[in-house]
């Protein structure tokens, strides 16, 4: 690994901002007030602004904006609903269940309203316990209190959109040059097919992996430039240089997946040949290439290229030519135009990271840059989340797995809130904040941040406690302080163990600011109410209403097959002679991708569930990686629809097309649970794969001739056609191969008896 990257990486990440934003948005207001003597009474001021930057999640300006004002208009609230409730311990454990359940249930409206509802949790349970108002709870005490919440979050507002302003295009940016970076990862799996003995299980779970991650990147940056009017009406070189760059990161991504083989078939015919690897060190040189200008795109820099690319080509040309012209017979030309489609391949890969990489420079860029209309509908690539409250009450069931959350984190708190009013604990608080931040719809992510929660705590106890033990210089125990607060803000969605430890440590510190004669006793709470806050929260998402991702699976293997249908069929449709529309087409690669990045993503959280849990498990895990397979090699249907669909357009595909949508059909029947029986439906006529094998026939005659390459000859039309054929022929192999898994599991399904 290089570090010195790793840490460049770090430094100019979208992490490491919004910590940054974060820290300074609670410590500037607490450096004020302490300054003035204010600080303890005044302290919902800083926990105000650091309860409100937890919801500005990135997106459009005028979601954050909005997001933003309704967190300080919720959080006002719920601070004198608790604040009048304090002391009466029944009217709080109402407040708990109504709380609980209608805060959990705003996920149904997306991330940033589960945020926002997440963090109104929090600012409840902060509200609570008397540690706000030390000089009692009159009325006045708890309006000015909640004014203090409101004045915090008022003031983290303005200084996001100020940092907004001030630097508009840097959180896309950063989120672009990240899915650059997920890109060239994913780019640099692909190439360890080549190598001899891959281990194609681990490597296709490594696929599915970064896939998912760049999903997640993509869609956040369709919210953000598309959402954005200033970036879709091309106000700016620069958000017009964004739009174009991450518009070519979609075709890139699509491109790499184009590359998709049969590599074993690959690896039997040539691997005692060094052409294997060639192509790995070529494509690995192109994903260090992609790599590097992710990075420079994230530091906002221009990225100079040393050109040693077209070098590293040249080699792999010089390679497959020199074999070519020593191996080439006419009993393996079929393997020889698989490896020159894979020169051709990593060619345009080639050409398109140059392009990316010129975009960094942005002034240049833009001049070069045409203002043509784009000729896509950007709404149609845009998810909308409706605030209809219909969607609330339809999730008021045990079938929706938010309810399920709902009560679970509800009983939790309950539970929790018992215990700190039957045991004294001094921060019994702290028990609730565990199990709120801890709790999540998923039992695999709750589990894995419950480990990590424990673990961190401790660590950030020892280190606290450490820090405190070697110096009394509270200069030193203050910076201490900041970079705690940074890194535990910076790593909260990247390592929550570390970001735990981070929390420990600066709670800490900071409690020997405000009392230092009580540290050994927050350091017990915090342990004691982190390890209780733990064991709840493990209980019930194991026991109680648990959510397995087996009983979800399902709908998510629908969505895959559809959206692989009508992307198919959209694709198919250019080899028919109907045209190819490029809008549509994008929007069903967009669902097909969403589609498998969810089915992935959801696959991979089984892995952490008990095994007891996991039935049909490697049926799962088989029609997950088919399903991988059948959207790339639609993905390298689609290459050659666009650049020679029109040229081979004919009604003689009619039949290898109605054979792959029977497969589909009969997929969706199984998933349907319908009695309809879908016949296969069977080629008995095949004039494009007849035309191959006549064109092969002629290919090997031209051969045993001795006809030159440069002389009329059909090994473009044979190479054409043979590569579309194969990919029709891979995909109607594939797709019946779901239908067979489907078959299997049917029985097992969810709901099935």
């Amino acid at each position: 690994m290089d570090y010195a990257q790793q840490f460049r990486k770090f430094i100019s990440s979208q992490y490491l901002y919004t910590g940054v934003r974060i820290t300074a948005g609670a410590v500037i207001p607490a450096l004020v007030l302490h300054h003035y003597g204010m600080l303890t009474t005044m302290m919902a001021v800083p926990l105000g602004a650091l309860c409100v930057g937890f919801t500005d999640n990135p997106g459009p300006v005028q979601h954050r904006r909005n997001g933003i004002a309704i967190s300080i208009a919720i959080n006002f609230i719920v601070a004198l609903v608790a604040g009048f409730s304090r002391g009466h311990a029944w009217l709080i454990g109402t407040e708990i269940i109504l709380f609980g359940l209608f805060f959990s249930l705003a996920g149904v409206y997306g991330n940033r309203a589960n945020s926002i509802g997440s963090i109104a949790l929090l600012v409840f349970i902060f509200n609570i316990d008397a540690h706000l108002s030390p000089g009692g709870a009159s009325m006045k005490d708890i309006l000015i209190n909640a004014a203090y919440f409101t004045a915090g979050g008022l003031w983290y507002a303005i200084l996001s959109l100020v940092l907004h302003t001030l630097r508009p295009y840097k959180p896309i940016q950063q989120l672009l040059g990240e899915c650059l970076m997920e890109t060239a990862r994913y780019l640099e799996v692909k190439a360890a097919f080549y190598k001899k003995d891959p281990d194609f299980t681990e490597l296709y779970r490594s696929l599915m992996r970064y896939q998912v991650n760049i999903h997640q990147r993509q869609d956040e940056l369709r919210e953000m430039l598309f959402k954005a009017r200033s970036v879709v009406r091309e106000s700016t070189r620069k958000g017009r240089v964004l739009m174009q760059m991450f518009l070519d990161s979609i075709d890139l991504f699509e491109r790499i997946m184009t590359t998709q083989q049969d590599y074993e078939a690959l690896h039997k015919e040539f691997d005692e040949e060094d052409i294997l690897g060639v192509y790995h060190r070529t494509i690995l040189a192109l994903a260090h290439e992609l790599n590097s200008i992710g990075l420079a795109v994230q530091d906002g820099l221009p990225y100079k290229t040393d050109n040693h690319i077209e070098q590293i080509l040249e080699d792999a040309r010089e390679a497959f030519f020199s074999m070519r012209n020593k191996k080439l017979a006419a009993h393996n030309i079929e393997g020889f135009i698989r490896l020159r489609h894979i020169l051709f391949s990593l060619q345009d890969l080639a050409e398109r990271i140059n392009v990316m990489s010129h975009y960094s420079a942005y002034e240049t860029a833009a001049k070069n840059l045409k203002r043509e209309k784009r000729d896509m509908q950007l709404d149609k690539f845009i998810t909308r989340q409706e605030l209809d409250p219909h969607l609330l009450f339809d999730n008021l069931s045990l079938k929706s797995t938010h309810f399920r959350h709902a009560v679970r984190l509800t009983l939790a708190l309950m539970i929790g809130y018992v215990i700190s009013l039957i045991f004294p604990f001094g921060h019994g608080y702290w028990i609730l904040l565990t199990i709120t931040t801890i709790m999540k719809p998923a039992y695999s992510i709750t589990k894995q941040r419950n480990v990590h929660r424990i673990l961190g705590t401790l660590t950030g106890a020892l280190l606290g406690f450490f820090s405190i033990y070697i110096t009394h210089d509270n200069t030193i125990l203050f910076i201490i302080m900041l970079l705690a607060m940074i890194i535990s803000y910076s790593m909260l969605k990247l390592n929550y163990l570390v970001s735990s430890a981070g929390i420990t440590l600066y709670v800490i510190l900071s409690f020997h600011f405000l009392n230092p004669s009580g540290l050994g006793a927050v350091l017990q709470d915090r342990i004691i109410d982190t390890a209780i806050g733990s064991f709840i929260s493990f209980v019930i998402s194991s026991f109680i209403l648990p959510s397995w991702e087996r009983e979800q699976i399902w709908s998510f293997i629908d969505s895959a097959v559809r959206a692989n249908h009508d992307y198919f069929n959209r694709v198919a449709t250019a080899f028919t002679g109907k045209g190819f529309d490029m809008t549509t087409y994008k929007v069903a690669r967009k669902e097909a991708f969403v589609a498998l990045a969810n089915l992935s993503d959801h696959f991979q959280r089984m892995l952490s569930e008990p095994k007891s849990k996991q039935l049909n498990f490697e049926e799962y895990h088989q029609f997950v990686a088919t399903s991988h397979l059948l959207t790339s090699h639609i993905a390298s249907l689609s290459y050659y629809a666009q650049r020679s669909g029109p040229q081979y357009a004919s009604v003689d595909f009619h039949p290898l097309i109605e054979q792959v949508d029977s497969k589909f059909r009969q997929a969706g029947s199984i998933l349907n649970d319908s009695n309809t029986t879908i016949p296969d439906q069977q080629v008995h006529e095949d004039p494009i794969r007849q035309k191959v094998l006549e064109l092969m026939e002629l290919r090997r005659q031209e051969m045993t001739a001795g006809l030159k390459e440069d002389q009329q000859s059909v090994r473009k039309t044979l190479s054409d056609l043979k590569a579309i054929t194969d990919q029709f022929q891979l995909i109607s192999t594939i797709t019946a191969e779901e239908v067979k898994i489907l078959e299997k599991i049917k029985d097992q399904r969810p709901g099935k008896h």
